[in-house]
Order: structure tokens, then C-alpha cells, then sequence
């Protein structure tokens, strides 16, 4: 690559961002998700997770399932630009069961959004995620959600992050008025600017946004005098962003509003343009750093199937790490040195796409007809980089999983297949078994649902599921495996996805009994769904 290449595409990598938006379940992570893409106004109607009569579901959530039931099963990427920047976004599960497709998400990006609910702060998944994003470096920047409804005090909620998280939290904006009677915000950046919102109907539409008072007049709005004091108090403490901190992940910028009334929503877009870092070089499973203008490589992080009756493909989600993509350029796989057509290259907006003709680091690109590709793999266009790889995590659900038609096995089978593919749930195979009952290893019981509601409405098969009575896995080796067959407590299947051996126990106890009196045994741990 010349000179003025290298500069041009570092230029476009500078005006990109890539983020994921992370929560507990029920936090309002969806509907945060379709407040930013309306302010950035590229829909001109927000939906709602519980829609009303006539309106329509958020564009991130286009499953059935995740329709009728108002979570996020699936993570979706959304891109737009705003202010010349090009946002992704990445929508993740918030339910703890889909954890792992969170996790690869986090693999994706620069930069973290953590939603928190006013009335709840800090919840249990939320500080799994942080954990997460800690170990892989990636700042973060907070939202405390539904401040028009009751709630908590606002400086209870910053303590509360930098006394579980050990990170200071400071506040950029914050909020007239305790939770359920906001009457505006200050941005602390412009402290002579009040913010205050006149609501649309349901928020359907952005929240009109006026400046109302100077500072002088603070004092005469409703919860002014009171906001006077916690700005006070946050001065003499210091409490103020610091860029260097924020990047180093030491501080978490905090920011106050409601997405469902679309109340400080556009001020935490601007913070993701003005704050957000850009991509950097990401490091190889090697740990060598591999620069921005080196030729093309990528990460896939996803991979999902008939995301739209009118698309009946497999399309693999690959963040851009290095380089320049270009339709149409021949990839290699890393894990098997095959080439890889990318004919069919898209840009995604929940389960809508448009061809995508280049795109650049940070960028998230659609490739269609993704059949040999999995969550982890590398892609790159040029010399061999293979990036590290995703984990996978222990189960603690097990369940045989059979077709209620056996004329529908071959149909069955294939379904079964895919969905191994994608990371939907581990499959398990026997020969004892037979491959008309797998059994599926979940993180937790609601990836079952999902499996059995694909199954039907992708490939017309009916299910039953039985549940089994196992609650640990470990790894082991043939020798291993051999001894546990003969022991009627444990069985030992094979995961479809790299041919490791599983024994399964039916507790921590009947584990240790083995360990005991087998120590020559391979019974090797799996990574558990919170480390």
C-alpha cells in the first residue's frame, strides 16, 4: 500500500466507531438502540419492544421470538452515519441464557455502552459484562435509563458504579429533578445550557430539545436548587471527564435520560462522535499487533441464517480489522487456507441490508453464503493472520432433541446442523445416540426456544425436547473418555463443532467422586458463562 493510501485509510478508520450497547434484561437496551439510529435520523419513527396497536417492532429485533416476547435474543448490527461519522452498533441479548453471543460481540468492538436502569442501578449480568469488557481493555460509557419514571437518586447511582465497578464515574450530563418528575438536563460541558424536552406522543419521534435558562437561572426551575448543590458537590470532588482515564477504562463517562421518551439521547450520540475511540491495530492470537493500513483482514463474529423470509442465506457478520474490503476480492480462511468469494457483500440495519462495495476498519460486513464459516474464524486477504480464538462456554442444560415427523429427519438434521453452525447451542453427538437425537448443550434453558421455534419456522420441523439430568461438563481425551462410558452415571458425547469429547455429570459431587478415585482421568474445565 503507497503513502496516500495508507493516509487515506487511516483517515476513513478515524471516522469510524464501533460499539456494543450492554445491559441487564429489561433495562430499555433495544429501545436505547433505536433512539440513537432515530436521532441520527435514518428512521424516521421509533418502534417500541412492546409495540402499541399500529406501530411496529425495533428494527434490531427481528426475530419472531424476540417480537412476542420483548427481548433480544440475537445480536444485530445497525450502521449509519452521524455528523460525517460512521456509527456500528451492535445490538446484544441482554438475558443472561445468550451470553455468549454477547461476549462475541464484545470481540468486535472499540467501545462499550452500558444501560442502566434508574430504579435498579447495577444489576447482576450488567457487572458479568463489565467484567468482560475490562479483560479486553474496552471503554465504556453509561447511560442511566428511565429517568422519567421513579427511581433512585442520581449520586446513590454514581457511587454505586465507582464503588462495585472501581472505576470513577463521571457524569456529563446530569438530570433536573429525582427520577419520574425530570423537568431537563445540564450539560456539564456548557454549564449556562439547560436542556428541557417536550415529549412526542408515545416517543415515536425525537423529544423537541429547547435551551431554557442560563445558568443564572438555574435556581428558578423546577429541582434547580437542588441540582445547584450536586453540581457543586461533583466540582469540589472533581468529578469530571478526563479523556486519557476514559480510554484507559480507569473512568466511564455517565450520561442521564429516557430512551423510550428519547430524552438525552442525541447528547450521548455526540459523546460517541466526540469521545468514542476509533479502531486500532488488534492484536493476532500470537499477540502481535497488526496495523490499520496492512492488508485486509477480519473477524467473524456472528453467523446467522434466514434472517429474512426473503433471503434464505447464511450470512457471516465480519468486523473489518485491517484494510480495505472490496466486493468481490478473494479472502482466505484461516483455519483452512481455502479461498473465499465475497461476491455478495452487505451493509446491515437490523435484518435490512444494501450491497456494500468497500468498507474499512471497524466497518461490519455482511458475507452471504457464509456455509464454511464460524464465530472465531479469520479471514484475510494477503499474509496468513489468524486472530485469537471466541470461547466457548461450559453448558448447565442438556436436552435429546427429536423430530416429532420422522419423515422430516433430513430436514431435521440439516436445521440441526446450522444452527450448531451459528453458536446458536452446542450439539452433541453418540453413536449410542444416533444422530435423530443430539443433545443440545445450552448455557441456559431459553436457547431451547430458540432451537425448537428455528427449527419449525425455518425448516418446518416439529420438536419435542427431553430434558436430562446432567448440570456439569468437562473436558477429556479418548482414554478418558473410555474409562467414564463404563461408568453409568456419566455419559460422554462429542461436540459437532471441533470433535471434542464431553463427559457429563449429574453435579459437582458425582464429578468429584470421579476425580477422586480417577486422578489419572482428563476431566478438563470448560470456561463458565460469567468469566
Amino acid at each position: 500500500m503507497s503513502l496516500p493510501e495508507a493516509a487515506a485509510l487511516r483517515e476513513q478508520a478515524a471516522r469510524r466507531r464501533t460499539f456494543a450497547v450492554i445491559s441487564h434484561p429489561d433495562a430499555g437496551k433495544s429501545t436505547l438502540t433505536e433512539a440513537l439510529a432515530l436521532h441520527a435520523h435514518v428512521i424516521s419513527e421509533a418502534g417500541a419492544v412492546h409495540g402499541k396497536a399500529g406501530r411496529r417492532g425495533v428494527v434490531s429485533d427481528w426475530m419472531a421470538m424476540e417480537r412476542e416476547r420483548g427481548i433480544s435474543v440475537t445480536s444485530a448490527a445497525l450502521q449509519f452515519t452521524y455528523r460525517d461519522t460512521v456509527l456500528n452498533l451492535l445490538d446484544t441479548p441482554g438475558h443472561a441464557d445468550f451470553s455468549e453471543d454477547t461476549y462475541r460481540v464484545l470481540a468486535a468492538v472499540d467501545c462499550a455502552v452500558m444501560l442502566l436502569d434508574a430504579a435498579k442501578g447495577l444489576e447482576p449480568q450488567t457487572l458479568k459484562l463489565y467484567d468482560v469488557c475490562r479483560h479486553r481493555g474496552l471503554p465504556i460509557i453509561t447511560f442511566i435509563n428511565k429517568w422519567d419514571r421513579p427511581g433512585r437518586h442520581a449520586l446513590e447511582l454514581i457511587d454505586e458504579i465507582e464503588q462495585r465497578m472501581g472505576i470513577d464515574a463521571t457524569p456529563v450530563t446530569w438530570p433536573l429533578g429525582e427520577a419520574g418528575f425530570m423537568w431537563g438536563l445540564v450539560d456539564r460541558r456548557d454549564p449556562g445550557r439547560l436542556l428541557r424536552y417536550t415529549r412526542s406522543s408515545g416517543g415515536q419521534l425525537a423529544s423537541e430539545e429547547q435551551v431554557a435558562a442560563d445558568e443564572a437561572g438555574l435556581s428558578t426551575v423546577p429541582g434547580g436548587p437542588a441540582a445547584l448543590e450536586e453540581l457543586a458537590l461533583l466540582e469540589e470532588i472533581g468529578s469530571r471527564h478526563d479523556d486519557a482515564s476514559f480510554l484507559a477504562g480507569g473512568a466511564s463517562p455517565v450520561f442521564f435520560g429516557a430512551a423510550i421518551s428519547n430524552i438525552g439521547v442525541r447528547l450521548l450520540l455526540d459523546a460517541l462522535v466526540d469521545v468514542a475511540p476509533s479502531p486500532s491495530p488488534r492484536h493476532t492470537a500470537a499477540g502481535e499487533a497488526v496495523p490499520l493500513e496492512a492488508p485486509f483482514s477480519g473477524l467473524v463474529f456472528k453467523v446467522q441464517a434466514n434472517m429474512d423470509p426473503a433471503h434464505r442465506d447464511r450470512l457471516a457478520f465480519v468486523r473489518v480489522c485491517s484494510g480495505a474490503f472490496e466486493r468481490g476480492m478473494v479472502l482466505r480462511h484461516a483455519a483452512t487456507g481455502r479461498p473465499f468469494a465475497t461476491k455478495y457483500a452487505h451493509a446491515m440495519f437490523g435484518r435490512d441490508r444494501t450491497t456494500m462495495e468497500r468498507a474499512y476498519p471497524g466497518d461490519v460486513v455482511g458475507l452471504v453464503n457464509a456455509g464454511a464459516l464460524r464465530p472465531g474464524d479469520t479471514l484475510y486477504a494477503d499474509e496468513r493472520v489468524e486472530f485469537p480464538a471466541m470461547p466457548t462456554f461450559a453448558p448447565e442444560h442438556f436436552a435429546v432433541v427429536r423430530a416429532k415427523d420422522p419423515g422430516r429427519a433430513k430436514q431435521f438434521r440439516r436445521g440441526v446442523s446450522q444452527l450448531d453452525g451459528e453458536g446458536v447451542v452446542q450439539v452433541l453427538v453418540s453413536d449410542r445416540r444416533g444422530a435423530q437425537a443430539p443433545v443440545l448443550a445450552a448455557v441456559g434453558p431459553m436457547q431451547f426456544d430458540v432451537v425448537s421455534q428455528r427449527l419449525e419456522h425455518e425448516f418446518g420441523v416439529l420438536t419435542s425436547l427431553e430434558r436430562l439430568p446432567y448440570k456439569v461438563a468437562r473436558r477429556t481425551d479418548a482414554a478418558g473418555g473410555k474409562h467414564l462410558e463404563s461408568i453409568a452415571e456419566v455419559e460422554v458425547l462429542t461436540r459437532m463443532q471441533d470433535g471434542e469429547l464431553l463427559a457429563l455429570f449429574a453435579d459437582k459431587w458425582a464429578l468429584h467422586v470421579i476425580e477422586r478415585h480417577s486422578p489419572e482421568t482428563a476431566l478438563e474445565p470448560l470456561i463458565a458463562a460469567g468469566e
